[in-house]
């Protein structure tokens, strides 16, 4: 079962390297090894394209399990599956999927390139430009907040072909990170999930080849909108495992302490705080999990996405820092993970559409309803 594989990978590779990695800020290159040749940067992807072929659910399911170790490991598994790889297999040409998905499943970190300096929440009010020149576009702008940049090789950039066109100029264009006028910028140095990298791009007379549009000329937006729809399960789980992991490691530290003669535990008013923690989990557990039922049968999940999103990174937070709570003095140090957990469950209500841009979503779905 792939959730076993995960759990085993996660204890056994990624577990020992987790401090290290948060105090340099930098993701260790054998992880990155250890998910393509587990298959976990290709959950979904065909075999025929070197992926593991298995579900929607199953790739939530790593997301989960990776998370409960490290967030920032569960984060480049799970923007490569539920972003990068969606992209190219819903949109690309075959001769894309062969070229792509081949190099994507089985050894390039791949990086979705929206954001903007003026463009957060509203992301299509970006300024990059593609002008198209003969057999080419020439891309100029820049991009802020892109995650897993440092680690990437192939770049899915959003840039306006036809600005007078407003969004609907939005196009997808594949970029190779040694193409002449991409700069990678330097990492910024955040509060958590700091072994994923976050960087700024500037593309100053990048060409692309006409055949590295990403679908058709002016449907990025869409692309947009429904790799973020999909993505916002992955985070959902995501935020869902670290509290999960956060959890785990404090109740039975909580059930050894002893105070006044008695556990930590035996006392009424922590124990039902530790119940209702528990409630919150596996309700964010459920809206997750339906959300990505929904996905793969078909049916509409835009408004259960948002849901799940929204709810599981207010349960990361919350849990956290009842968890440093529960363990006092020790929780609120370095040496304790439940630090960590708590610094990395906050990015959660502001990345992939921040918690108000989810209730807005929400809140659009029931006044259709309704």
């Amino acid at each position: 079962m792939i959730q076993s594989a995960v759990k085993k990978f996660a204890r056994e590779q990624v577990a020992p390297l987790v401090s290290t990695m948060d105090e340099n800020a930098k993701m260790e290159k054998s992880v990155i090894q250890g998910l393509f040749q587990q298959g976990f940067m290709a959950v979904d992807i065909d075999a025929k394209y070197g992926g593991t072929g298995a579900s929607f659910f199953s790739l939530i399911l790593v997301v989960e399990e990776l998370a409960k170790v490290d967030a920032s490991v569960a984060l480049i598994c799970d923007i490569q599956n539920t972003v990068v790889n969606g992209l190219v297999r819903k949109h690309g040409t075959e001769e894309q999927k062969a070229t792509y998905l081949s190099q994507l499943a089985t050894a390039k970190v791949g990086s979705f390139c929206l954001s903007e300096a003026g463009a957060g929440s509203d992301s299509f009010a970006l300024k990059t430009r593609a002008e198209k020149k003969g057999g080419h576009y020439v891309l100029n702008g820049s991009k802020m907040w892109i995650s897993g940049a440092r680690e990437a090789e192939l770049f899915l950039v959003m840039a306006n072909a036809d600005p007078g066109a407003g969004y609907r100029g939005i196009t997808c264009f594949v970029v190779d990170r040694d193409t002449e006028g991409f700069h990678v910028g330097k990492p910024e140095n955040k509060l958590g999930i700091r072994a994923s990298s976050t960087c700024p791009l500037t593309l100053e007379d990048v060409k692309v080849p006409e055949a590295n549009v990403l679908g058709q000329v002016g449907h990025g937006y869409k692309y947009a909108i429904g790799s973020l729809n999909e993505g916002r399960i992955g985070i959902a789980a995501q935020m869902l495992g670290l509290a999960q992991g956060c959890f785990d490691y404090t109740v039975p530290y909580i059930k050894e302490r002893m105070q006044f003669g008695k556990r930590l535990f035996d006392f009424q008013g922590l124990q039902h705080q530790v119940a209702q923690v528990a409630t919150q989990l596996e309700a964010a557990r459920l809206l997750t999990y339906n959300a990505a039922r929904l996905v793969e049968a078909g049916k509409p999940f835009i408004k259960e996405a948002a849901m799940a999103k929204y709810y599981a990174s207010e349960v990361a937070g919350l849990t956290t820092s009842r968890c440093i709570d529960w363990m006092g003095g020790v929780g609120y140090t370095r040496n304790c993970p439940v630090e960590k957990y708590f610094r990395d469950a906050k990015i959660g209500t502001i990345y992939e559409g921040a918690s108000n841009i989810q209730l807005n979503t929400i809140g659009k779905h029931l006044d259709a309803a309704y």
